[in-house]
């Protein structure tokens, strides 16, 4: 039911809105392309979606490392094989020590491939920032494992494995990932 003081669409010079019923090839009229919500979408996925891919697959081969690492540190005698191991009675140092070395290889990793489209910035300031998103990182993966090891009191390979290689790895890259792309390897400004 219309108004009898309502203005139609023909009559105030806009365009006729299509049908729902007819099929469009190409943008609607009166609209650019790559305007609506799936095309926004679609384009914002495109825009994340490599880097992000990237971005975990190095993540995910340096965290195969990592793990490797410190199992061996820990939990491996090279006189009596799997039990405990070299560093059993210093976790974290151990842990700290792996993710060092993780962290040079994810710099190497994220720095030529996942961020490679990128502009190389000042290494030194890069390097700088990267070092320091990794500190904080690391504080992050070691918090979970020692509240594991010293206020649960966890000490077997599983729970090291749960809490500082699992779930501290998930809070540490999440937080990594965030802060690479805005500050260790940012786009042109």
């Amino acid at each position: 039911m219309s108004r009898p003081d309502a203005v139609t669409a023909e009559e105030a010079g806009a365009p006729p809105r299509p049908s729902p019923h007819r099929a469009t090839v190409g943008p609607r009229p009166g609209r650019g392309s790559g305007s609506s919500p799936r095309s926004r979408t679609g384009a914002l996925a495109a825009e994340h979606l490599r880097p992000t891919l990237t971005f975990l697959t190095v993540g995910g081969l340096v965290f195969l490392f990592d793990a490797a690492l410190y199992n061996l540190l820990v939990f491996w005698d090279p006189a009596e094989g799997w039990g405990q191991g070299l560093m059993h009675g210093h976790p974290l140092a151990a842990k700290l020590l792996t993710i060092a070395v993780a962290s040079c290889l994810t710099y190497l990793g994220n720095r030529l491939w996942t961020f490679g489209d990128r502009p190389r910035p000042h290494t030194a300031r890069s390097i700088a920032l990267f070092v320091l998103v990794n500190l904080i990182a690391a504080g992050l993966q070691l918090g979970c494992l020692g509240f594991s090891r010293y206020v649960l009191g966890l000490d077997s390979v599983l729970a090291d494995n749960v809490s500082g290689t699992f779930i501290g790895q998930i809070v540490s890259t999440t937080f990594r990932y965030v802060t690479y792309g805005r500050y260790v390897f940012p786009r042109e400004r």
